[in-house]
């Protein structure tokens, strides 16, 4: 299972220029082998400094980023890692310095433009943040097509642009048919529009996916409701009370908030 958020318009032609030009040949940076002792050092440490982030320690990834950088200013990773921690750290305006910094380095880094784009996407600038995932989903070397698409809706949705989302999903579908993400996002704008039996198939196949969470149990009820389903509510209803009672949905629920 990819991941189910709670935790990527055509929007190349909404920006003036891409910002990352075709990049459906260019390796990423980080895949390429490091020449040289310095090169060497930078990417060990940046890796490094991945790892300590992920495991939700900024200030071990900070310290990394830092080793990797006096190793090898030019490397870009290590300023995409840098960019990342101080938006981990709430440092927006040094995050920004990092990431416009590794992204001048490598335009054509697919996971340098997915996590700019994020962080202007974070950041209340959403409009902009569209065309970095597209550029990042161009690269056929890239190891998740999916994962930038799926942020591409995310951030369209922030936008209140569903029919924007809804095509980003789908295409993260096609390259990814397993992505959690997209189906539980394409059933929540299903049930949105009224489109309630085409939401109940895209929740299905997400639970096929993995287990229930708060919201998708939420999601569930209310759709199986606009259905009259009677039984199918009654075992999401069920199902809340039993594994997530005290969550936000579960007192929506108990005050019959459905819309």
């Amino acid at each position: 299972m990819k991941r189910l958020w709670g935790v990527l318009l055509l929007a190349a032609a909404g920006c003036a220029n891409n910002p990352a030009g075709d990049t459906s040949t260019q390796q990423p940076v980080s895949q390429q082998e490091a020449v040289g002792d310095a090169r060497q050092r930078a990417k060990a440490h940046t890796e490094l400094g991945m790892l300590y982030l992920r495991d939700g320690r900024p200030d071990v990834a900070l310290d990394e980023a830092r080793i990797a950088l006096e190793a090898d200013s030019g490397y870009p990773p290590a300023h995409n890692l840098l960019g990342l921690v101080r938006m981990v750290l709430k440092e927006d305006r040094a995050a920004e310095e990092s990431f416009e910094r590794a992204h001048r380095m490598a335009p054509g880094d697919p996971e340098i433009n997915i996590n700019y784009g994020w962080f202007l996407c974070q950041t209340g600038r959403e409009q902009r943040s569209i065309a970095y995932f597209v550029a990042a989903s161009k690269s056929s070397l890239f190891a998740q097509p999916t994962k930038p698409l799926t942020n591409a809706g995310i951030c369209s949705i922030r936008m209140k642009d569903d029919k924007g989302a809804e095509e980003f999903f789908l295409r993260a579908l096609r390259a990814d048919p397993d992505n959690a993400d997209a189906r539980y996002f394409l059933a929540d704008i299903g049930h949105r529009a009224g489109r309630h039996g085409e939401a109940r198939l895209h929740l299905n196949e997400l639970h096929r996916l993995m287990e229930p969470t708060a919201d998708s149990a939420w999601l569930g009820l209310r759709i199986e409701r606009k259905l009259g389903d009677r039984e199918a509510e009654a075992r999401f209803a069920s199902l809340l009370r039993r594994r997530f009672a005290g969550t936000p949905p579960y007192q929506k629920y108990m005050q019959g908030q459905y819309e």
